[in-house]
């Protein structure tokens, strides 16, 4: 059994990340076993998390996922002391038509699985009125309890104090205020945060998060207001259909992009995942039958890429006789070209004839539900895969066999379907799961 909280917020930009990455270590610290899990579509926050508990942290998404795979995916912390569930944007924040348990928001995650919010509030420009918006949270769904508020970024002890004696007029309990304090401000890029891969000092930023959370907060109080929650001896629930039998998975800077449950999905099913690096010119392993290039940020690296002539040799062979797959970025690498934000043209390895560009910046973000008009690794054709989409780039040309009927989340068709031409296929959403 665990002690569970969910961490939220009321928006985007409070310090969730944050606080749940200090908590994490500051817990650690202690000597506990603490598990975190991340609600929503995203593959950053993730690996921070992992970098602050040295546990893989997985994603939930009520959108895309069925309870039972939520729960599945949530017996990772079967062993753990603590589970901290970070939220994504703010608690009750969603999608308009809701998905297969849920509309994406945190609050659907808190009350599905019982565990009560930890809520970050940033009252920079107010005071008592931080008091409402907690109070506002608190009641506006009976299901979804509040533990407690952690205050960020206060400026001086009297707006502390001023804030502390609304929320106990309110009947809230204040675990801890956090000052101002750049040293733990995490840097940022255009998808979001930095990867913590790519951070040499992120274990001494989370360590001084952890230090000014040991010194701020109350962590017996917050522990004491999680709930125990056990998880389920079933670990079966999410079922997802690898693409091959064994895997030539891209994994390096450039292709990072992918989620843990899909992995352990695809492992779960006997499926062999063999990695390569694209950027240090190596191509996937002869003895696979299938190649999958998931997201991340090849716009960064397209130079390299066009110049790496072994993995764009090898990958085309490859291609001749097996399926690739790309996801995104991946998707983009297996096309023709990509223009990079500065306006320089980069060829890619050209198995599709998608051209893509950064020059002029559009931004992509929604949940995509696709039905395939023609086969992808793993799925025949009709089947119905739920994911997101998130990126900048703009199509400028997508000439291949279209590979689905994309929709967003309210059922909008979008123009990103994604191609086939041969073996090579691709796709701008990231899959979370099947639609069954």
């Amino acid at each position: 059994m665990a002690a569970s909280l969910v961490i939220s917020a009321p928006a985007s930009g409070v310090g969730k990340t944050t606080l749940t990455l200090a908590l994490a270590r500051a817990y650690r610290d202690r000597g506990l076993k603490v598990q975190c899990f991340k609600s929503g579509p995203d593959y950053i926050d993730p690996a921070f998390h992992a970098a602050a508990t040295g546990r893989t942290s997985v994603n939930i998404d009520s959108w895309a996922m069925r309870r039972e795979a939520i729960e599945s995916v949530a017996s990772h912390g079967r062993d753990a002391d603590l589970i901290l569930a970070e939220g994504s944007m703010g608690l009750f924040d969603g999608v308009a038509a809701p998905g297969v348990s849920g509309t994406g928001a945190t609050a659907d995650i808190a009350e599905m699985m019982g565990w009560p919010v930890l809520l970050v509030i940033d009252p920079s420009g107010q005071a008592q009125t931080a008091a409402a918006v907690a109070a506002g949270l608190r009641d506006f769904r009976a299901g979804v309890r509040l533990a407690g508020v952690v205050l960020n970024r206060v400026a001086s002890a009297r707006h502390e104090d001023l804030v502390r004696r609304a929320l106990a007029g309110a009947g809230i309990s204040v675990f801890g205020a956090l000052p101002r304090h750049a040293a733990i401000t995490m840097p940022k890029r255009h998808l979001g945060l930095v990867q913590a891969e790519e951070q040499a000092e992120v274990n001494e930023l989370i360590a001084e998060a952890a230090r000014i959370a040991a010194e701020h907060v109350d962590l017996d109080a917050v522990l004491q207001s999680a709930c125990t929650w056990m998880a389920s001896r079933d670990t079966h629930g999410l079922s997802v259909t690898p693409p091959g039998q064994r895997i030539a998975l891209a994994r390096d800077a450039a292709f990072s992009f992918v989620y843990t449950h899909m992995l352990e999905a695809w492992r779960a099913a006997g499926a062999e995942i063999v990695t390569f690096s694209p950027l240090a010119d190596e191509g996937p392993d002869d003895s696979a039958d299938v190649c999958w290039l998931p997201g991340g940020y090849p716009e960064l690296h397209a130079g390299q890429l066009a110049t790496n002539r072994r993995f764009r040799r090898t990958l085309t062979s490859f291609a001749e006789t097996r399926p690739v797959h790309g996801e995104c970025g991946g998707y983009m690498v297996l096309g023709s070209a990509l223009t990079d934000a500065n306006d320089v043209h980069h060829e890619m390895t050209g198995l599709l004839g998608l051209e893509t560009s950064f020059a002029q910046r559009s931004m992509h973000l929604g949940y995509r539900l696709a039905e395939l008009a023609v086969p992808m690794p793993g799925h025949k054709a009709g089947a119905r895969l739920r994911g997101h989409e998130f990126h900048y780039s703009t199509i400028v040309s997508q000439p291949d066999t279209r590979l689905a009927i994309v929709r967003d989340a309210t059922g909008a068709v979008v123009a990103e379907t994604g191609s086939r031409r041969g073996y090579a296929s691709g796709t701008f959403f990231h899959l979370i799961a099947e639609d069954r």
